[in-house]
């Protein structure tokens, strides 16, 4: 059980090193139908499985872990707590703060005060003293940027958090969060499905030598062959809220993946593997999260890694999935996508 090799890629100037593939781990806790608190019926197999699954990608190698105080809420932290335990070590731990979950619901709170008091309460649940990547989880348009990103940098000289970083940021907040204190990395969708931070994140973050993080590589899990119908996702599945996942915009967005499943046979590998292939393609500063609680499926995945793909066949992938011909939008409600 040995980790593909493959240079070690670093998220910012200065910031941590770390295997070319994170795993993200929002999905053990119900988003995607899997986990413990919403099938309680079956939850301690679950969060067996999901632990061991953690444990599982960091005996391969995997050392960048994703989590966020809104995951579950709260249940992702402590799962991923749990699956640390003795394993710090060596470990690129990020989580994200930024949706206060209150009695009324979920709010985007980017104020100094609740930076600071969501960063200990996270920092109890996962059971550290510190983590390695804190992330904005959306910048909230009522808080000056620079306002929510100092309170951030007082939990770096507290030495409660190494790094910084931004989740779903426009250009233009990031060069202003990146004045304040230096931001390691900027996390957003991105996949050959979800191209829009081509136009100016991946720009910036070239300029400002920050690393880049897509979420969904995979497409939620279409281009792995996850999804072949609506029918297929539970009630509570989180892609059934999303656009993409409905009627007409699914069908077509199967037909997409199809192609892309058709190129993998011919070159005598999975889809999976050329889609996230071509994200690492995109350049070095580049460290997808791949969400997964089967450990079949994280061999898959690892296949990617060191799959060295030419010129004319990241042009064949590109064609098998146009983006233009992407039917559907990535959220129902965007007003917080910057």
């Amino acid at each position: 059980m040995t980790a593909p090799v493959a240079p070690r890629r670093t998220l910012g100037r200065g910031g941590p090193a770390v295997f070319p593939l994170g795993l993200g781990c929002m999905g053990m806790t119900g988003y995607y139908g899997f986990a413990c608190e919403t099938q309680p019926e079956d939850g301690a197999r679950s969060r067996r499985e999901a632990v061991e699954t953690i444990r599982y990608a960091l005996a391969r190698g995997v050392d960048f872990l994703d989590t966020a105080d809104v995951y579950g809420p709260f249940a992702n932290e402590e799962l991923v707590g749990e699956a640390l335990a003795g394993r710090r070590d060596g470990v690129v731990l990020a989580t994200k703060f930024g949706f206060e979950t209150t009695a009324d619901g979920v709010r985007v709170n980017g104020r100094p005060e609740y930076a600071r008091a969501a960063c200990e309460a996270s920092l109890r649940r996962l059971g550290v003293d510190s983590v390695d990547l804190l992330y904005l989880h959306r910048v909230d348009p009522n808080v000056p940027i620079e306002d929510t990103v100092g309170a951030m940098a007082e939990l770096v000289s507290q030495g409660k958090v190494l790094h910084l970083g931004l989740s779903e940021a426009g250009a233009e907040t990031i060069r202003r969060a990146h004045a304040v204190h230096p931001i390691a990395a900027v996390q957003t969708e991105y996949s050959l499905w979800s191209r829009d931070p081509e136009a100016e994140v991946i720009p910036v973050l070239r300029e400002l030598g920050i690393g880049f993080v897509p979420y969904a590589p995979l497409a939620r899990g279409l281009f792995a062959g996850a999804v072949a119908s609506l029918d297929e996702l539970v009630e509570h599945d989180f892609r059934r809220t999303l656009p993409r996942f409905r009627d007409a915009n699914l069908a077509a967005n199967l037909a997409l993946a199809q192609g892309l499943g058709a190129l993998a046979e011919a070159r005598g590998t999975t889809p999976a593997r050329l889609a996230l292939a071509w994200v690492l393609a995109q350049g070095d500063f580049v460290v997808p999260i791949v969400g997964t609680t089967r450990r079949s499926h994280l061999d898959d995945d690892l296949g990617a890694v060191g799959l060295e793909l030419d010129a004319g066949v990241l042009q064949a992938i590109e064609g098998a999935v146009p983006v233009e011909a992407v039917a559907g939008a990535r959220y129902a409600d965007m007003s917080l996508i910057e």
